[in-house]
């Protein structure tokens, strides 16, 4: 009896199990079949071999954990023109190969009252270098911005990037122009194999010092694949003043006081005069190659000598052989005919666009012509003269001149300086050789950024 039943109890635990067995593999495969899906990076899950949410592992979607934050280096606000502005950021992303299609940005721009307005948008940052942010036609009104800032947002995502700066490489750039509306061609050349689409190209110009000075934007749509392209950037604003490197040329237009009181303190040859010319000439021959001299002298009526040339020579043969006229050792000073035929040289068509424009205006009295107010006359032209993008350095000679209009007439009081003695004409004359330009090339940073070089995610 009781092997019966043991027997009965085992036949119901095999048919019970095949039963069960059978309803595993038919549940197993519309499981399989109709209800589940293998682990994929797109599937909002951390599953399979990922380090993260879709990322890391297999997946090529590289986790936010396992980069390094971008950092921004420095922004600063351009002017275009009134009441217009270009903002640029330099952001650095030190992640050898994790890169960001999309990374969100917020300029801010503030003057003495607090900020004026704030712009966002969207950027796509390459591998492994330091990437401009650019963002232009910023409208300000009547207010102008003196200071910039940069808040980077959280990227969206990171992959892998095939290329970074290297993926392109600047062939030529040339600046022309800076004196009126600078003009930057540049050729670009596309190192990859493959095309570059939508290429955004911005270009900054910084001095000698490493201050960015002007910046723009433009877009290359399609860069074929190792092949050179053409492009070309302007501003409305001119840069030869700002930029101080020598390699920009200068215009420079001597005006020299030979009124009757330039041979005041006696000699022969007559002083201050002889000094004047000495150092005058010293100065002319210490000037670059490509700069331009014209020699203007004024003391009742002023006359130019001399228009702006290359000749060097030639200027300094010129200041070598002034002399005052007898007729001026009773006549007048009109300081401000002398600014307004100098100012009239150098914007004149003998003016070299890429120059900047500068005068030095050396005088050992007071302004006494014409007769009705002449300092506030030259004063008026010598703002205008300023207002034409002109800098007007001065010399005021002697113990006796008047050093508040000799400032005033400058382009700030940094511009003005005074020579008690004939020794000193010769020491300012190089001060100001020295801060026409500073040593050092200036640096033309043109970078370009694509989306082309980021690993597909599929």
């Amino acid at each position: 009896m009781r092997t019966t039943w043991f027997w009965a109890f085992k036949r119901r635990l095999i048919y019970g199990s095949f039963f069960t067995a059978v309803l595993v593999l038919i549940f197993g495969y519309v499981y399989l079949r109709y209800l589940y899906a293998a682990p994929t990076c797109f599937d909002n899950r951390q599953n399979g071999d990922e380090a993260g949410e879709d990322c890391g592992g297999s997946c090529v979607r590289i986790c936010a954990f396992e980069v390094i934050q971008p950092s921004v280096k420095w922004a600063r606000s351009f002017k275009v023109t009134d009441g217009q502005y270009n903002a640029v950021a330099y952001v650095e992303n030190l992640n050898r190969v994790a890169a960001s299609p999309l990374v969100p940005y917020t300029f801010s721009l503030y003057d003495e009252q607090g900020l004026i307005l704030e712009k966002s948008g969207t950027t796509i940052l390459p591998p492994n270098s330091v990437y401009p942010i650019f963002e232009g036609r910023i409208m300000t009104g009547n207010r102008v911005p003196t200071r910039t800032f940069l808040e980077l947002g959280e990227p969206t995502l990171w992959q892998p990037a095939e290329a970074g700066r290297e993926q392109f490489t600047i062939v030529d750039r040339q600046l022309t122009e800076a004196d009126q509306k600078p003009k930057l061609d540049v050729v670009i050349r596309n190192n990859a194999l493959e095309e570059a689409k939508e290429v955004e190209v911005v270009a900054t110009i910084f001095d000698a010092h490493g201050t960015a000075l002007a910046s723009s934007e433009t877009f290359v749509d399609n860069f074929a694949p190792r092949s050179d392209t053409n492009v070309v950037f302007t501003w409305q604003e001119p840069i030869a003043t700002t930029l101080r490197s020598c390699e920009i040329p200068t215009d420079v237009l001597m005006a020299i006081d030979v009124s009757g009181s330039m041979n005041n303190d006696g000699a022969s040859p007559p002083e201050p005069l002889t000094s004047v010319k000495q150092a005058a000439g010293r100065f002319v021959n210490r000037l670059g190659a490509n700069d331009q001299t014209g020699v203007v002298t004024f003391a009742t009526k002023a006359e130019i000598n001399t228009p702006l040339s290359t000749n060097k020579n030639l200027a300094a043969g010129i200041i070598a052989a002034l002399s005052i006229k007898a007729v001026e050792e009773s006549g007048s000073t009109n300081t401000g005919e002398g600014l307004a035929l100098s100012g009239n040289e150098l914007i004149s068509a003998r003016h070299n666009p890429d120059a900047r424009k500068v005068m030095v205006l050396l005088t050992d009295g007071l302004a006494t012509a014409p007769d009705n107010e002449p300092e506030e006359y030259a004063k008026g032209i010598a703002s205008e003269i300023k207002g034409a993008g002109i800098e007007i350095y001065t010399i005021g000679l002697g113990e006796q001149v008047n050093m508040d209009f000799v400032r005033a007439i400058a382009t700030s009081p940094d511009y003005a300086y005074q020579a008690l003695s004939a020794a000193d004409i010769d020491r300012i004359y190089q001060t100001i050789t020295s801060s026409l330009c500073e040593e050092g090339a200036a640096v033309i940073d043109v970078i370009p950024k694509t989306g082309a070089s980021f690993t597909p995610l599929q």
